[in-house]
């Protein structure tokens, strides 16, 4: 059976799902998008995905004509359309149609598309045995450019640290920033673990606030687990005890080398599996329900 596609108030099968040539998301990149997910008939965390999506919207001054409570409703309005209880949902707003010109002002209407869909980034063994990653020449973009607290369209620069990564021969790659700190990952958030502490970059480090780093920060707290977000360099990534990786889409997920440097013994440490598993039972728990009359 086709997917259902949401655009502007519609559904559409994924063959007639179109946009126009002439919207800037697909001339210029021009516009925000957010990545969420679903457990079990619920949606993790879905209160902060609109909020960060409303919030770049607002830096580059794209207004979106749905109030947050309908963007909601029409997110879960499309898993209910494809029949979903366990699924990826991608959100995207684009500046519109306009013409060939950059500005703005020539759009009069966004692009409103909700896709919902099944996902498998890594496979199962990775999360049980580890990734192998390797650190990007390419530098993660400042934020007085193209801010990384906003998930823009144009994820160009995340693309040419993903290509380093494909031709490496690793599934990620750690990003720098201009500073020579360590950022985050082509589409994840990075932590490292130094003798009981968990550490992530900080926001000033140039990263994208995410939604799952924010909820493993939440956890380790719970857990007693000292807990850190302040720079670190590639030196102390390749001298951590352990590593990982947190996502929408990869959860949690151990790393066990960085450019050729074991991390630790090589193997996912005990702290990266105890947050694999309360993470796990946590999106069980928590999110708005889909379909709220099965109860």
């Amino acid at each position: 059976m086709s997917i259902k596609i949401y655009i502007n108030g519609e559904f559409f099968s994924k063959e007639d799902a179109k946009v126009s040539v002439f919207d800037h998301g697909f001339l210029y990149g021009d516009g925000v998008f957010e990545g969420i997910r679903a457990y079990n008939g619920k949606v993790f965390r879905l209160e902060e995905h609109i909020d960060r999506l409303y919030d770049g919207a607002k830096t580059i001054m794209l207004n979106i004509t749905l109030s947050k409570e309908e963007m909601q409703e029409a997110i879960l309005e499309t898993l209910r359309k494809n029949n979903l209880k366990d699924a990826y949902i991608r959100v995207v707003v684009s500046r519109g149609e306009g013409d060939l010109g950059l500005n703005p002002l020539k759009c009069p209407k966004p692009n409103i598309i909700i896709i919902a869909d099944k996902i498998s980034l890594y496979p199962q063994e990775m999360y049980e045995n580890g990734l192998r990653v390797i650190t990007a020449a390419t530098r993660r973009n400042v934020p007085e450019g193209v801010n990384p607290q906003m998930k823009s369209l144009n994820y160009l620069n995340n693309i040419l640290a993903k290509i380093e990564a494909n031709q490496a021969g690793v599934p990620e790659a750690v990003m720098l920033n201009v500073d020579n700190f360590v950022a985050e990952c082509t589409g994840d958030n990075i932590f490292i673990v130094k003798k009981g502490k968990v550490i992530t970059p900080p926001v000033h480090s140039g990263i994208l606030i995410g939604v799952t780093r924010n909820a493993v920060l939440e956890l380790a707290e719970k857990m007693g687990m000292p807990v850190s977000e302040e720079t670190f360099t590639r030196h102390q990534l390749f001298t951590a005890d352990e590593c990982f990786l947190t996502g929408t889409a990869a959860e949690v997920i151990p790393v066990i080398e960085v450019d050729g440097r074991k991390i630790g013994d090589g193997k996912p440490g005990e702290i990266t599996r105890k947050l694999i598993k309360a993470f796990r039972e946590m999106v069980k728990e928590e999110g708005v329900e889909i379909y709220p009359d099965d109860n």
